[in-house]
Protein backbone atom coordinates (compact mmCIF):
# COMPACT_ATOMS: atom_id res chain seq x y z
CA UNK A 1 0.00 0.00 0.00
CA UNK A 2 1.58 3.62 -1.04
CA UNK A 3 0.79 6.08 1.93
CA UNK A 4 -1.48 8.84 1.03
CA UNK A 5 0.50 11.12 3.70
CA UNK A 6 2.56 13.01 0.54
CA UNK A 7 -0.57 12.55 -1.95
CA UNK A 8 0.15 15.53 -3.37
CA UNK A 9 3.69 14.88 -4.45
CA UNK A 10 2.39 12.39 -6.72
CA UNK A 11 0.83 15.17 -9.19
CA UNK A 12 1.80 18.32 -11.07
CA UNK A 13 -0.03 20.54 -8.86
CA UNK A 14 2.07 23.91 -8.36
CA UNK A 15 2.29 25.04 -4.70
CA UNK A 16 0.25 27.92 -4.95
CA UNK A 17 -2.64 25.98 -6.75
CA UNK A 18 -6.06 25.02 -4.27
CA UNK A 19 -7.54 22.29 -6.75
CA UNK A 20 -10.79 21.44 -5.09
CA UNK A 21 -12.64 20.26 -8.41
CA UNK A 22 -11.95 16.50 -8.80
CA UNK A 23 -15.39 15.96 -9.34
CA UNK A 24 -15.10 18.27 -13.06
CA UNK A 25 -11.88 16.46 -14.27
CA UNK A 26 -9.10 15.46 -11.93
CA UNK A 27 -5.50 16.13 -12.26
CA UNK A 28 -3.42 13.97 -13.93
CA UNK A 29 -1.11 11.46 -11.53
CA UNK A 30 2.58 11.97 -12.24
CA UNK A 31 2.46 8.37 -13.50
CA UNK A 32 -0.19 8.69 -15.53
CA UNK A 33 1.31 11.20 -17.17
CA UNK A 34 4.65 8.99 -17.52
CA UNK A 35 2.71 5.86 -19.17
CA UNK A 36 0.74 8.59 -21.82
CA UNK A 37 4.72 9.67 -22.80
CA UNK A 38 5.62 6.17 -22.77
CA UNK A 39 2.64 4.70 -25.19
CA UNK A 40 2.65 8.00 -27.84
CA UNK A 41 6.18 6.93 -28.12
CA UNK A 42 5.73 3.53 -28.63
CA UNK A 43 2.91 4.23 -31.42
CA UNK A 44 5.39 6.16 -33.21
CA UNK A 45 6.64 3.04 -33.90
CA UNK A 46 3.90 0.37 -35.86
CA UNK A 47 6.48 -2.15 -36.94
CA UNK A 48 6.68 -3.10 -33.48
CA UNK A 49 3.39 -3.74 -32.92
CA UNK A 50 2.22 -7.54 -32.79
CA UNK A 51 -1.49 -8.73 -33.02
CA UNK A 52 -1.10 -9.71 -29.08
CA UNK A 53 -0.79 -5.99 -28.57
CA UNK A 54 -4.33 -5.28 -29.87
CA UNK A 55 -5.82 -7.56 -26.10
CA UNK A 56 -2.75 -7.81 -23.53
CA UNK A 57 -3.47 -4.37 -22.05
CA UNK A 58 -6.86 -3.76 -22.89
CA UNK A 59 -7.43 -7.29 -20.92
CA UNK A 60 -5.10 -5.75 -18.39
CA UNK A 61 -7.15 -3.02 -17.94
CA UNK A 62 -10.45 -4.84 -17.86
CA UNK A 63 -8.71 -7.26 -14.88
CA UNK A 64 -7.41 -4.54 -12.95
CA UNK A 65 -10.34 -2.68 -12.73
CA UNK A 66 -12.95 -5.43 -12.34
CA UNK A 67 -10.81 -6.25 -9.51
CA UNK A 68 -10.39 -2.80 -7.59
CA UNK A 69 -14.83 -2.24 -7.97
CA UNK A 70 -14.92 -6.56 -6.85
CA UNK A 71 -16.28 -7.91 -9.92
CA UNK A 72 -14.50 -10.55 -12.33
CA UNK A 73 -13.08 -9.42 -15.76
CA UNK A 74 -15.95 -11.18 -17.38
CA UNK A 75 -18.03 -8.21 -16.27
CA UNK A 76 -16.61 -5.81 -17.42
CA UNK A 77 -17.08 -3.43 -20.83
CA UNK A 78 -14.64 -0.88 -22.15
CA UNK A 79 -16.70 2.09 -23.27
CA UNK A 80 -15.88 5.89 -24.60
CA UNK A 81 -18.44 7.44 -22.25
CA UNK A 82 -21.10 7.38 -19.85
CA UNK A 83 -24.08 8.39 -22.75
CA UNK A 84 -22.09 4.93 -24.55
CA UNK A 85 -23.11 2.78 -21.44
CA UNK A 86 -26.43 3.95 -20.71
CA UNK A 87 -27.42 3.42 -24.84
CA UNK A 88 -25.89 -0.17 -24.04
CA UNK A 89 -28.15 -0.63 -21.21
CA UNK A 90 -31.36 1.39 -22.84
CA UNK A 91 -31.00 -0.85 -26.22
CA UNK A 92 -30.94 -4.08 -23.85
CA UNK A 93 -33.58 -2.73 -21.31
CA UNK A 94 -36.93 -3.26 -22.25
CA UNK A 95 -39.23 -0.53 -21.27
CA UNK A 96 -42.82 -0.86 -22.82
CA UNK A 97 -45.59 1.26 -23.21
CA UNK A 98 -47.04 2.85 -19.92
CA UNK A 99 -43.87 1.67 -17.91
CA UNK A 100 -41.68 4.24 -16.57
CA UNK A 101 -38.00 5.08 -16.03
CA UNK A 102 -37.22 6.49 -12.46
CA UNK A 103 -34.73 9.84 -12.35
CA UNK A 104 -33.72 12.36 -10.03
CA UNK A 105 -34.18 15.82 -10.77
CA UNK A 106 -31.50 17.64 -12.13
CA UNK A 107 -29.35 14.40 -12.87
CA UNK A 108 -26.55 14.28 -14.78
CA UNK A 109 -27.89 14.47 -18.30
CA UNK A 110 -25.60 11.47 -19.73
CA UNK A 111 -28.19 9.50 -17.42
CA UNK A 112 -31.46 10.81 -18.70
CA UNK A 113 -31.39 11.72 -22.46
CA UNK A 114 -30.64 7.79 -23.40
CA UNK A 115 -33.85 7.06 -21.44
CA UNK A 116 -36.04 9.51 -22.75
CA UNK A 117 -35.08 8.63 -25.99
CA UNK A 118 -35.75 4.71 -25.45
CA UNK A 119 -39.46 5.48 -22.84
CA UNK A 120 -40.72 7.60 -26.04
CA UNK A 121 -40.09 5.12 -28.73
CA UNK A 122 -41.29 2.25 -26.62
CA UNK A 123 -44.64 4.56 -25.14
CA UNK A 124 -43.40 5.00 -21.92
CA UNK A 125 -42.45 7.70 -19.40
CA UNK A 126 -39.44 8.99 -17.30
CA UNK A 127 -40.30 9.81 -13.86
CA UNK A 128 -38.55 12.53 -12.26
CA UNK A 129 -38.09 12.42 -8.13
CA UNK A 130 -37.88 15.91 -7.33
CA UNK A 131 -35.33 16.85 -4.90
CA UNK A 132 -36.39 16.66 -1.28
CA UNK A 133 -36.80 19.52 1.08
CA UNK A 134 -34.89 17.58 3.64
CA UNK A 135 -31.93 16.53 1.23
CA UNK A 136 -32.79 12.64 1.52
CA UNK A 137 -33.46 11.26 -2.03
CA UNK A 138 -33.45 7.44 -0.90
CA UNK A 139 -37.44 7.40 0.61
CA UNK A 140 -38.48 10.40 -2.63
CA UNK A 141 -36.86 7.19 -4.96
CA UNK A 142 -38.60 4.33 -3.33
CA UNK A 143 -41.82 5.72 -3.61
CA UNK A 144 -41.59 6.61 -6.82
CA UNK A 145 -41.21 2.87 -7.65
CA UNK A 146 -44.12 0.90 -8.59
CA UNK A 147 -45.62 -1.58 -10.31
CA UNK A 148 -44.68 0.40 -13.39
CA UNK A 149 -41.81 0.90 -13.13
CA UNK A 150 -39.15 -0.75 -15.52
CA UNK A 151 -35.94 0.88 -14.72
CA UNK A 152 -34.62 2.70 -12.08
CA UNK A 153 -31.76 4.76 -13.39
CA UNK A 154 -29.78 6.59 -10.76
CA UNK A 155 -26.29 7.75 -9.63
CA UNK A 156 -24.92 6.84 -6.16
CA UNK A 157 -24.40 10.48 -5.36
CA UNK A 158 -25.80 13.24 -6.75
CA UNK A 159 -23.62 15.67 -9.44
CA UNK A 160 -24.07 18.67 -8.18
CA UNK A 161 -23.63 18.54 -4.27
CA UNK A 162 -22.52 14.87 -3.06
CA UNK A 163 -25.98 14.36 -1.65
CA UNK A 164 -26.02 10.18 -1.75
CA UNK A 165 -28.91 7.62 -2.95
CA UNK A 166 -28.71 4.65 -0.45
CA UNK A 167 -28.31 1.99 -3.79
CA UNK A 168 -29.03 -1.39 -1.30
CA UNK A 169 -32.76 -0.05 -0.88
CA UNK A 170 -33.38 0.95 -3.82
CA UNK A 171 -31.73 -1.62 -5.51
CA UNK A 172 -33.94 -4.03 -3.48
CA UNK A 173 -37.04 -2.34 -4.17
CA UNK A 174 -36.37 -2.33 -8.13
CA UNK A 175 -35.71 -5.91 -8.05
CA UNK A 176 -39.16 -6.76 -6.04
CA UNK A 177 -41.32 -4.30 -8.77
CA UNK A 178 -39.51 -6.69 -11.19
CA UNK A 179 -37.31 -3.28 -12.76
CA UNK A 180 -33.39 -3.10 -13.49
CA UNK A 181 -31.32 -1.00 -11.51
CA UNK A 182 -28.43 1.50 -13.87
CA UNK A 183 -26.44 3.28 -11.92
CA UNK A 184 -24.20 6.51 -13.18
CA UNK A 185 -21.35 5.82 -11.12
CA UNK A 186 -18.80 8.61 -12.48
CA UNK A 187 -19.12 11.02 -9.51
CA UNK A 188 -18.06 8.10 -6.65
CA UNK A 189 -16.64 5.25 -8.10
CA UNK A 190 -13.20 4.97 -6.75
CA UNK A 191 -13.81 7.52 -4.43
CA UNK A 192 -16.34 5.87 -2.06
CA UNK A 193 -16.85 2.17 -1.85
CA UNK A 194 -19.98 0.14 -3.73
CA UNK A 195 -20.78 -2.76 -3.00
CA UNK A 196 -21.82 -4.23 -5.71
CA UNK A 197 -23.25 -8.10 -4.30
CA UNK A 198 -25.26 -5.84 -1.99
CA UNK A 199 -26.14 -3.26 -4.54
CA UNK A 200 -26.72 -5.50 -7.18
CA UNK A 201 -26.93 -3.15 -10.03
CA UNK A 202 -27.95 -4.73 -13.98
CA UNK A 203 -25.34 -2.26 -15.36
CA UNK A 204 -23.24 0.44 -13.92
CA UNK A 205 -20.96 2.79 -15.91
CA UNK A 206 -18.35 5.25 -14.75
CA UNK A 207 -16.32 7.64 -16.83
CA UNK A 208 -12.33 7.16 -15.73
CA UNK A 209 -11.61 11.20 -15.72
CA UNK A 210 -13.03 11.95 -12.46
CA UNK A 211 -12.51 10.20 -8.81
CA UNK A 212 -10.67 7.08 -10.98
CA UNK A 213 -7.73 9.64 -12.09
CA UNK A 214 -7.43 8.22 -15.74
CA UNK A 215 -7.75 9.69 -19.48
CA UNK A 216 -10.75 11.59 -21.07
CA UNK A 217 -12.62 9.39 -23.32
CA UNK A 218 -12.40 6.07 -21.45
CA UNK A 219 -14.82 4.36 -19.07
CA UNK A 220 -15.87 1.09 -17.80
CA UNK A 221 -19.65 -0.53 -17.91
CA UNK A 222 -20.46 -3.27 -15.55
CA UNK A 223 -23.01 -5.58 -16.57
CA UNK A 224 -24.46 -8.25 -14.19
CA UNK A 225 -24.30 -11.80 -15.75
CA UNK A 226 -27.89 -12.32 -17.02
CA UNK A 227 -27.27 -9.52 -18.94
CA UNK A 228 -24.25 -10.19 -20.56
CA UNK A 229 -26.13 -11.96 -23.54
CA UNK A 230 -27.49 -8.98 -25.17
CA UNK A 231 -27.10 -7.07 -28.38
CA UNK A 232 -23.73 -4.63 -28.25
CA UNK A 233 -24.33 -1.30 -30.52
CA UNK A 234 -21.49 -1.90 -32.78
CA UNK A 235 -20.58 -4.05 -34.92
CA UNK A 236 -17.11 -4.03 -34.11
CA UNK A 237 -14.17 -7.07 -34.68
CA UNK A 238 -12.42 -7.25 -31.94
CA UNK A 239 -15.60 -7.92 -29.86
CA UNK A 240 -15.84 -11.45 -31.83
CA UNK A 241 -14.73 -14.99 -30.86
CA UNK A 242 -11.39 -16.17 -32.55
CA UNK A 243 -10.27 -12.25 -33.31
CA UNK A 244 -6.83 -12.77 -31.60
CA UNK A 245 -6.40 -14.91 -34.48
CA UNK A 246 -5.75 -11.96 -37.36
CA UNK A 247 -5.22 -14.24 -40.07
CA UNK A 248 -9.12 -15.77 -39.57
CA UNK A 249 -10.76 -11.83 -39.40
CA UNK A 250 -12.89 -12.71 -42.51
CA UNK A 251 -14.21 -16.19 -41.33
CA UNK A 252 -16.93 -13.83 -39.83
CA UNK A 253 -18.81 -15.33 -36.99
CA UNK A 254 -21.85 -14.89 -35.14
CA UNK A 255 -20.47 -15.48 -31.77
CA UNK A 256 -18.59 -13.03 -29.09
CA UNK A 257 -15.80 -13.15 -26.99
CA UNK A 258 -17.60 -13.89 -23.60
CA UNK A 259 -18.91 -11.89 -21.03
CA UNK A 260 -19.44 -8.43 -21.40
CA UNK A 261 -16.78 -7.79 -23.64
CA UNK A 262 -19.40 -7.68 -26.73
CA UNK A 263 -20.01 -4.66 -25.21
CA UNK A 264 -16.76 -3.01 -25.87
CA UNK A 265 -16.57 0.06 -27.83
CA UNK A 266 -14.76 -0.20 -31.03
CA UNK A 267 -10.86 0.72 -31.16
CA UNK A 268 -11.51 -0.52 -27.18
CA UNK A 269 -6.89 -1.37 -27.63
CA UNK A 270 -6.18 2.07 -27.62
CA UNK A 271 -2.60 1.84 -27.50
CA UNK A 272 -2.52 5.57 -25.19
CA UNK A 273 -5.71 5.92 -23.45
CA UNK A 274 -5.36 1.82 -22.13
CA UNK A 275 -1.84 2.55 -20.80
CA UNK A 276 -2.66 5.31 -18.72
CA UNK A 277 -5.63 4.07 -17.47
CA UNK A 278 -3.78 1.58 -16.45
CA UNK A 279 -1.76 3.62 -14.21
CA UNK A 280 -4.20 5.27 -12.51
CA UNK A 281 -6.02 2.11 -11.48
CA UNK A 282 -3.10 0.77 -10.24
CA UNK A 283 -2.40 3.91 -8.23
CA UNK A 284 -5.65 3.53 -6.65
CA UNK A 285 -5.60 0.36 -6.12
CA UNK A 286 -2.07 0.28 -3.77
CA UNK A 287 -4.00 2.95 -1.93
CA UNK A 288 -7.29 1.36 -1.52
CA UNK A 289 -10.52 3.09 -1.78
CA UNK A 290 -11.50 2.87 1.70
CA UNK A 291 -7.99 4.75 2.72
CA UNK A 292 -8.75 7.47 -0.13
CA UNK A 293 -12.53 7.96 1.39
CA UNK A 294 -10.91 8.32 5.06
CA UNK A 295 -8.35 11.17 3.45
CA UNK A 296 -10.90 12.82 1.26
CA UNK A 297 -13.45 12.76 4.41
CA UNK A 298 -11.14 14.83 6.69
CA UNK A 299 -10.56 17.59 4.17
CA UNK A 300 -14.79 17.52 3.52
CA UNK A 301 -15.70 17.76 7.26
CA UNK A 302 -12.73 20.86 7.57
CA UNK A 303 -14.92 22.25 4.60
CA UNK A 304 -18.33 21.73 6.08
CA UNK A 305 -17.13 23.00 9.88
CA UNK A 306 -15.34 26.55 8.28
CA UNK A 307 -18.56 27.35 5.76
CA UNK A 308 -20.92 26.31 8.14
CA UNK A 309 -19.24 28.87 10.81
CA UNK A 310 -19.63 31.22 7.63
CA UNK A 311 -23.18 31.09 7.49
CA UNK A 312 -23.45 28.39 4.39
CA UNK A 313 -25.40 25.83 4.59
CA UNK A 314 -24.45 21.86 4.28
CA UNK A 315 -26.03 18.16 3.77
CA UNK A 316 -25.42 16.52 7.32
CA UNK A 317 -22.74 13.48 6.85
CA UNK A 318 -25.07 10.63 6.59
CA UNK A 319 -26.77 12.42 3.44
CA UNK A 320 -23.91 12.86 1.67
CA UNK A 321 -20.95 11.40 0.40
CA UNK A 322 -17.71 12.12 2.42
CA UNK A 323 -15.72 13.08 -0.83
CA UNK A 324 -17.97 16.16 -2.01
CA UNK A 325 -20.26 18.36 -0.62
CA UNK A 326 -22.18 21.35 -1.86
CA UNK A 327 -22.24 25.02 -0.26
CA UNK A 328 -25.45 26.86 -0.05
CA UNK A 329 -26.29 30.54 0.93
CA UNK A 330 -29.81 31.66 1.39
CA UNK A 331 -29.43 34.64 -0.84
CA UNK A 332 -27.67 31.94 -3.75
CA UNK A 333 -24.36 31.44 -5.35
CA UNK A 334 -23.16 35.44 -5.76
CA UNK A 335 -22.87 35.97 -9.45
CA UNK A 336 -19.34 35.55 -10.80
CA UNK A 337 -18.15 33.33 -7.32
CA UNK A 338 -16.12 30.49 -9.45
CA UNK A 339 -14.25 33.19 -11.68
CA UNK A 340 -13.14 35.23 -8.36
CA UNK A 341 -12.12 32.04 -6.68
CA UNK A 342 -10.18 30.86 -9.84
CA UNK A 343 -8.46 34.37 -9.50
CA UNK A 344 -6.90 33.83 -6.27
CA UNK A 345 -6.13 30.18 -7.28
CA UNK A 346 -9.07 28.44 -5.57
CA UNK A 347 -10.71 25.99 -7.85
CA UNK A 348 -13.93 24.74 -7.23
CA UNK A 349 -17.51 24.41 -9.72
CA UNK A 350 -20.70 26.06 -9.45
CA UNK A 351 -23.70 23.53 -10.06
CA UNK A 352 -27.30 24.37 -9.79
CA UNK A 353 -27.26 26.29 -6.53
CA UNK A 354 -24.52 24.91 -4.54
CA UNK A 355 -20.63 25.60 -4.65
CA UNK A 356 -19.67 22.15 -5.33
CA UNK A 357 -16.05 21.09 -3.10
CA UNK A 358 -14.51 17.88 -4.06
CA UNK A 359 -11.05 17.20 -2.99
CA UNK A 360 -8.94 15.01 -3.34
CA UNK A 361 -5.73 12.85 -1.95
CA UNK A 362 -3.50 15.74 -3.49
CA UNK A 363 -5.30 18.34 -1.32
CA UNK A 364 -4.53 19.58 2.07
CA UNK A 365 -5.60 21.51 5.18
CA UNK A 366 -3.65 24.41 3.89
CA UNK A 367 -5.86 23.98 0.60
CA UNK A 368 -8.64 24.16 2.53
CA UNK A 369 -8.19 26.97 4.73
CA UNK A 370 -7.56 29.05 1.41
CA UNK A 371 -11.23 27.89 -0.12
CA UNK A 372 -12.37 28.94 3.80
CA UNK A 373 -10.27 32.45 3.61
CA UNK A 374 -11.55 33.05 0.25
CA UNK A 375 -15.38 32.43 0.87
CA UNK A 376 -15.09 34.90 3.88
Amino acid sequence: MTSLATGRDLFEIPADVAYLNCSFVAPQLRSVTAAGRAAVQEKATPWNLAAADFFTASEQLRAEFAALIGASADAIALVPSVSYGIATAAANLPIGAGRTVVTLAEQFPSNVYGWRSAAAAQGGEVVTVSRPADGDWTPAVLAAIDERTSVVAVPQCHWTDGSIVDLVRVGAAARAAGAALVIDASQSLGAIPLDLAAVRPDFLVAVGYKWLLGPYSLGYLYVAENRRDGLPLEGNWIARAGSDDFTGLVDYTSDFQPGARRYDVGERSNFVLVPMALAAIRALASWTVPEVTATIGALTDRVAAGATALGYSVSPPHLRGPHMLGLRCESGVPAGLAARLAAARVFVSVRGDSIRVSPHVYNTNEDIDRLLAALR
